[in-house]
């Protein structure tokens, strides 16, 4: 797209878009996503394990999760309200991709050579617990996270704006972006998968970092080059026309009253809509959390601080589990190219949206039969390599929760643009509201599962029960209280400023 192919001209309360972009031009700026997910399935794969090397108890180990949503409680609303309201030559979008995507890359370094500075800085390497890498580690999470949220959600509403209110465009923009969060994910899983990539970069292994501290290092020194590389490509490739507001009475009203009066004036299918999700994600996140810990802990019996054999046997977890993330993915990749078609078929993205959180209800009561089977195996063989039958039941729920996975990155925010197109609030600000009701549920599971998981014998089965139970009600609110999109010709032309 040559600079200005995006055109905006200020209009009542927002600003009216015209079709100018092709799904070419759609397809660079949702590759991005690939260098986003990048890093954050080497976060996801690894950095559970990894805090632990770092001497946090397990059961504190959640908690560290709690910075993800409550920077994205505050981060993408701000975020997104701002990126509307952007006059910046450079476009509205833009100048927020560039800024996430610098900052990603100095929280993934923080991140990683967070055992190294913390040695640095007083750490003694043969207590368990080193305080200041843990310091580190937590600022760099905190930071990864907020840029993150600073990337993510301009890019999704780049992606809305581009596809000028046509539904059809926006929803496979949306799949376009959930399918390149896949190829980020299966670049990220195969990389922590690989325990000898520290051997491309030997300088990586020091007093403070062992080798999976050091393939951990590798990997997102990786990452950071992966990523500046891709978004600088869409970036000179996709350019935005700087975006003129036209003054109007109000104008001045502080964001967070705007945020207030935006929650008030939404539509009810946006609320229903937030339900769905939030049940949604009540489902997900205890699996996001402990994937690599459950396969490791329960499928493989493993203990990251046990004997020899146990932290052997979990590190075995650890990465069979990131191979079975690597599946997913390749599900995700291709599930998500899917959605439009099968859309059509089932009767719409809300039946989709159930009969894929059935799928996943289903999924999440095969992790109890898995880690039941091989409980009962071990209490017969002792410590040992799980049998095949444990291990293919294990990937097979890998490879399965690709489907509905790639249905969450996609459907919401989908479905978001589209009933937001003739509200007041912008499509950054819209699925700013909309990350509301994915974070929150996420600080709730952060905050109860670690002293669930240990008042029931300090196992994952208790959250992934409640995630089971959290995805069939989302599947029954998304097919009988989910409503269709309005047709396309009942929807305003009326595209993102806002007021």
């Amino acid at each position: 797209m040559e600079h200005g192919d995006i055109v905006s001209k200020g209009k009542g309360k927002g600003v009216v878009s015209h079709p100018s972009s092709s799904y070419k031009q759609i397809i660079i700026v949702a590759a991005i996503a690939a260098g986003l997910q990048f890093g954050w399935a080497l976060q996801l794969s690894l950095l559970t394990p990894y805090v632990q090397q770092l001497g946090v108890p397990r059961t504190w180990s959640s908690f560290i999760w709690l910075c993800g949503p409550m920077s994205g409680l505050i981060v993408q609303p701000t975020v997104g309200y701002y990126s509307d309201r952007c006059t910046s030559r450079f476009g509205r979008r833009r100048p927020f991709i560039v800024a996430g995507a610098v900052f990603v890359a100095v929280a993934v370094f923080l991140i990683g050579f967070a055992a190294d500075i913390g040695h640095s800085a007083g750490d003694e390497l043969a207590k368990r617990t080193k305080p200041r890498a843990v310091a580190i580690f937590v600022v760099g999470f905190w930071v990864l996270d907020v840029a993150n949220n600073m990337l993510q959600g301009p890019c999704r509403a780049l992606l809305a704006d581009m596809s000028c209110n046509n539904h059809k465009k926006m929803r496979v923009a949306n799949g376009l972006f959930s399918f390149f969060l896949g190829v980020g994910n299966v670049l990220g899983y195969a990389a922590g998968a690989n325990s000898q990539l520290h051997t491309l970069l030997p300088f990586t292994i020091t007093e403070a970092c062992d080798v999976y501290c050091a393939n951990l290092k590798t990997c997102f020194l990786i990452d950071i080059v992966f990523l500046l590389t891709v978004t600088t490509f869409a970036m000179l490739m996709v350019g935005e026309k700087p975006w003129e507001p036209i003054h109007m009475d109000g104008e001045s009203t502080p964001f967070f009253v705007q945020l207030i009066g935006a929650l008030k004036q939404l539509s009810r299918p946006m609320w229903i809509l937030m339900l769905v999700t939030a049940l949604n994600w009540v489902g997900w996140f205890p699996f996001i959390m402990y994937d690599t810990d459950w396969m490791g802990a329960e499928v493989y019996g493993g203990k990251p601080k046990g004997s020899p054999e146990e932290a052997k046997l979990y590190e075995m977890g650890v990465r069979a589990g990131a191979l079975g993330l690597m599946i997913n993915s390749f599900v995700l990749g291709f599930s998500s190219l899917g959605i439009e078609p099968v859309s059509r078929i089932v009767g719409g993205l809300r039946w989709v949206w159930g009969i894929v959180n059935i799928i996943f209800t289903v999924c999440m009561g095969g992790m109890v039969v898995v880690t039941t089977v091989a409980e009962r195996w071990r209490s017969v063989h002792g410590l040992a390599h799980p049998p095949p039958n444990v291990r293919a039941g294990a990937f097979s729920i890998f490879a399965v929760l690709g489907i509905p996975l790639s249905v969450t990155f996609s459907v919401p925010f989908a479905l978001a643009s589209i009933f937001s197109s003739n509200s007041k609030a912008g499509q950054g600000l819209s699925l700013g509201i909309l990350n509301l009701f994915i974070v929150i549920p996420q600080l709730l599971v952060s905050a109860v599962s670690g002293p669930l998981d240990a008042a029931f014998g300090g196992g994952n089965l208790p959250a992934f029960v409640m995630g089971g139970i959290a995805a069939f009600a989302s599947a029954m609110c998304a097919v009988f209280l989910l409503p269709d999109p309005p047709p396309q010709s009942d929807v305003s032309l009326t595209m993102g400023g806002g007021h």
